[in-house]
């Protein structure tokens, strides 16, 4: 009989379970793309198999929501988490795989293991967030303050991590263009993160009056 304990105890293994995949791939390699070899063992074309890989993950969601017993898809978060849950794998399941340019085979085993993870995955998140998960009708409209990371640091961690982006897609163009669009990109998000930082201080008394702004230790 499946209850909210069973899918608990499933999210639990899942922990160890990537443990134990992040030392044996430490260890031993992953013998796929630019890692596979002719002793990878018999191989599945790339577009195959990231279809067939990923769609216990696409079909999963869409079950669920043919249920009957999906009780807890009358509710708005509950929809709105599930649906972001599908667009990706709709993503990963329809789209990504026709604009692969090349691409190696990939090794039935790898095929086969993906395939299982999603299996498990898709029917971890699609079974919880359709049958038991609860929050609150606000959960997805409800403002909320990040913490903790880098925003320990600065006001803005968000913009930080944008400028970081597009500096660096500047360095990999290595063109004006590329400089131009960081650097226009880095003087709105620094505006916008001085409106944040006063903000914050305004509103609340307890906010760290030594967090930087944009850039930890410095602004």
């Amino acid at each position: 009989m499946e209850s909210v304990e069973l899918l608990d105890a499933l999210a639990y293994l899942m922990c160890l379970l990537g443990c134990k995949a992040f030392l044996w791939i430490r260890w031993y390699g992953s013998p796929y793309g630019r890692y596979s070899s002719q002793y990878s063992g018999p191989c599945v074309p790339v577009r195959a198999a990231w279809v067939l890989q990923e769609l216990p993950s696409l079909a999963w969601p869409l079950l669920e929501c043919a249920c009957a017993s999906a009780v807890r898809l009358d509710r708005l978060p509950n929809r709105v988490l599930l649906a972001m849950f599908l667009v990706h794998y709709i993503y990963r399941t329809l789209i990504f795989p026709f604009v692969i340019r090349g691409g190696k085979p990939t090794p039935l085993f790898t095929c086969v293991t993906a395939f299982l993870f999603c299996l498990y995955n898709g029917y971890l998140q699609s079974r919880y967030l359709s049958h038991y998960a609860v929050y609150a009708e606000d959960w997805v409209t409800q403002p909320c303050f990040l913490a903790g990371g880098l925003f320990e640091y600065v006001t803005a961690a968000n913009y930080l991590g944008e400028s970081v982006e597009w500096f660096g897609f500047a360095l990999a163009s290595w063109s004006l263009q590329g400089a131009a669009f960081a650097l226009f990109t880095f003087c709105v998000l620094l505006s916008r993160a001085m409106h944040h930082h006063r903000w914050y201080l305004e509103k609340f008394e307890d906010y760290p009056k030594s967090r930087k702004i944009l850039i930890p230790f410095l602004y």
